[in-house]
C-alpha cells in the first residue's frame, strides 16, 4: 500500500509542477503591456533545478524559448554562484551567445530556496516590446551583429533581497522606443517566476524538498529511458539531409545546412560538418536555438506524449561547428535564427524519413514577420505559411510549423484595430498556394492592412525567394510575397527583407505568406481529395 500512495504523491507533484508553470505562463501574458503578447500568449515558463536540469514547462512554450531557458541558467549560475544569492534575488538576462535568442527576448530567473540554499529555479521568457538597436520592436530585418539588435543584458541582478534595482530599470527604459511597454514586459516576466516561486514553497513546505527532489529526479529519469526507448526502436544508421536557405538579405548568396544523425543503441548525435559558414546577416542561431530545433526533430520519430524535460536531452548529442550559422561566434546578428533553426529541423526530418517513411513531411512555409510603427506607437507582427503535406495527411493551412505555437499564437483582428491607426481590409487563405502532391501541402494567407495614419514598416521573410520545397514526388508551394498598394493603385513589391519602408495614409501594406511544399507525386491523389479542395475553394478549377 505504501507503493501506490508513493506513486499517486509522485503524480500529484509531478502535475503540481506543470501547472505552476502554465499558471505562470497566464500571469505572464495577463500583466504585459505588448498586445502581441497579450493577444498571442506567446509566452514561456519553466521550472529548472539547481543543476540546470529542465523539470517543467508551460505546455504552450515554444521548444525554441523552453531550450534558451535551459541554456541560459549555467551562464546566471556562472556569474553568480549558488551561494551568493538571497531570497528575493530576481535575475535578468538575453545574451545570445551566453544561452539567450536575441536582444528582445529577455529571460528572467528567479531562485527557489529550501534548507537556506538555492534549489529550484522559476524562469520566464517573452519578446518584449522594444530594447533599441536599429529597427523598432527587435525586428532589425538588415542587422549586421548582435549590437544592432540591441540592447544587451549579461546576467544582471533586476531585484535585491526583494527590492528592484531601479538603476536597472533605468537603463531599460532609457534604451526603448517604448519605455513604459518594456518596463511593463519585464515586470510581467517578474511575475511569473514569483508565481512559480510560491507554488514551489508551498510544494516544499507540504512534501519537504528532498522529497521533492527525489520524484523530480525520478520523472526526468523515466523519461529519459522512454526516450531511449523510442529510439532503439529506430535502426541504429547514420543517415543524411540538407536544407538550403535563400538568403540573408544582404547578398545574393544562398546558404546550406547539413547534418548527418547517427542513431546508436538508444542514442542520437546530431553532426552538422558541412553547414555554410556564419552569415553577415542576421539568420544565425546560437546554440540554444539550433538544439531547440534538434530536439523537436528527434521528439517527431519517437512517444509523442513524452514530457518536455531534461529526460529528453540527456540521449542526444549535438554537433554545431562553431562559426558556422549552427552556432555563430560573436558578434554575428541572430535576430532571424528561425531560419536557420527551421532548416536544421527540415535536414533531420529528410534524414530521419529514410527509416521512418511514415512520419515523412514536405518543406513549410514559415513565419513573416513585419512590424508598424508611427507617431508615438510600435507593434509586432506576425503570419504563418502553409505546413508541408505529411505521409497520410495534408498539410494544415496557415499554421505555425514545428515549434511556433500554433494559429492560436496570432492575434486577433478586432484588439489590433481598436489600439492601433490600421484597419483589416482582408485577411483570408490564398487558393492554389499549396504545392501539389498525393498530401498537399497547406495554404498560405493574405492579409491587407489600410494605414489611418503615415507609418513606418519593416519587413522580414524566409522561404520567399526559394519557396518550400516539395519532397518524394511533391510540387513546390506557392512564395509568398510583401507589396505596398499606394494611392494610385499602383503595386510596389518589397524584398524579402527590407528595414524602414515609409507607407502614407491610405495606402495598403498587403503580407502573402508561402504554401507548404506536396509530399509524393500529385497524379498519386485520390480524385475525391481533388473534388473536395475545389469545392472548399483551396483550388481553383
Amino acid at each position: 500500500m505504501t507503493d501506490v500512495r508513493d506513486a499517486v504523491t509522485a503524480e500529484v507533484v509531478r502535475n503540481a509542477l506543470a501547472v505552476a508553470a502554465e499558471e505562470a505562463s497566464i500571469v505572464v501574458v495577463r500583466s504585459s503591456h505588448s498586445t502581441f503578447i497579450q493577444e498571442g500568449a506567446d509566452a514561456c515558463s519553466a521550472i529548472l533545478d539547481a543543476a540546470g536540469q529542465l523539470v517543467s514547462q508551460s505546455t504552450a512554450t515554444s521548444l525554441m524559448h523552453g531550450a534558451s531557458l535551459r541554456c541560459s541558467l549555467p551562464a546566471l549560475l556562472e556569474d553568480h554562484p549558488l551561494e551568493t544569492m538571497a531570497p528575493g534575488d530576481v535575475f535578468a538576462m538575453n545574451d545570445p551567445y551566453r544561452g539567450g535568442i536575441h536582444a528582445n527576448d529577455i529571460v528572467v530567473f528567479r531562485p527557489v530556496f529550501a534548507d537556506g540554499r538555492p534549489r529550484w529555479f522559476a524562469g520566464t521568457l517573452i519578446h518584449v516590446a522594444d530594447v533599441g538597436g536599429s529597427a523598432v520592436g527587435g525586428l532589425a530585418a538588415l542587422a549586421t551583429d548582435c549590437f544592432s539588435e540591441g540592447l544587451l543584458l549579461p546576467p544582471i541582478r533586476l531585484y535585491i533581497a526583494g527590492e528592484a534595482q531601479r538603476d536597472v530599470f533605468a537603463i531599460l527604459r532609457r534604451n526603448s522606443r517604448a519605455p513604459d511597454k518594456v518596463v511593463g514586459d519585464v515586470q510581467a516576466l517578474v511575475a511569473g517566476v514569483n508565481t512559480m516561486a510560491r507554488r514551489l514553497d508551498e510544494l516544499i513546505e507540504r512534501y519537504g524538498a528532498d522529497h521533492l527532489d527525489r520524484v523530480v529526479n525520478e520523472h526526468l529519469d523515466a523519461t529519459e529511458a522512454r526516450t531511449r526507448a523510442g529510439l532503439r526502436e529506430l535502426p541504429d544508421s547514420t543517415y543524411t539531409g540538407a536544407f538550403d536557405i535563400d538568403g540573408d538579405g544582404l547578398t545574393d548568396r544562398q546558404y546550406h545546412v547539413e547534418v548527418a544523425v547517427t542513431l546508436a543503441d538508444g542514442e542520437l548525435t546530431a553532426d552538422f560538418a558541412g553547414t555554410s559558414p556564419q552569415s553577415g546577416g542576421a539568420i544565425n542561431a546560437s546554440y540554444s536555438q539550433t538544439l531547440s530545433g534538434v530536439v523537436f526533430a528527434m521528439r517527431c520519430l519517437v512517444d509523442p506524449t513524452l514530457p518536455m524535460n531534461e529526460g529528453c536531452f540527456r540521449p542526444l548529442r549535438a554537433i554545431f561547428p562553431l562559426g558556422t550559422l549552427v552556432n555563430p561566434a560573436p558578434p554575428a546578428a541572430c535576430g532571424g535564427r528561425i531560419v536557420t533553426v527551421a532548416a536544421a529541423t527540415d535536414a533531420m526530418l529528410r534524414a530521419l524519413s529514410d527509416c521512418r517513411p511514415d512520419r515523412a513531411v514536405a518543406a513549410s512555409g514559415l513565419i513573416h514577420v513585419w512590424s508598424l510603427s508611427g507617431k508615438g506607437w510600435l507593434n509586432l507582427f506576425y503570419e504563418f505559411g502553409g505546413i508541408g503535406g505529411r505521409a497520410g495527411s495534408d498539410g494544415p493551412d496557415a499554421t505555425g510549423c514545428f515549434f511556433l505555437g500554433g494559429r492560436s499564437v496570432i492575434p486577433q483582428i478586432e484588439p489590433m484595430e481598436a489600439q492601433y491607426p490600421f484597419v483589416v481590409r482582408r485577411s483570408k487563405l490564398l487558393p492554389d498556394s499549396g504545392g501539389r502532391g498525393q498530401w498537399r501541402g497547406g495554404l498560405g494567407m493574405e492579409t491587407e492592412i489600410e494605414l489611418l495614419e503615415d507609418a513606418i514598416v519593416t519587413v522580414r521573410g524566409a522561404r520567399m525567394d526559394l519557396p518550400p520545397p516539395g519532397s518524394n514526388g511533391g510540387e513546390t508551394g506557392q512564395a509568398g510575397s510583401w507589396f505596398i498598394r499606394h494611392l494610385d493603385g499602383e503595386l510596389e513589391e518589397l524584398p524579402v527583407r527590407k528595414a524602414d519602408v515609409p507607407i502614407a495614409k491610405g495606402e495598403t501594406f498587403i503580407v502573402r505568406t508561402s504554401g507548404g511544399g506536396g509530399l509524393g507525386r500529385p497524379e498519386d491523389r485520390d480524385p475525391v481529395l481533388v473534388e473536395a479542395d475545389v469545392r472548399d475553394g483551396k483550388v481553383s478549377a
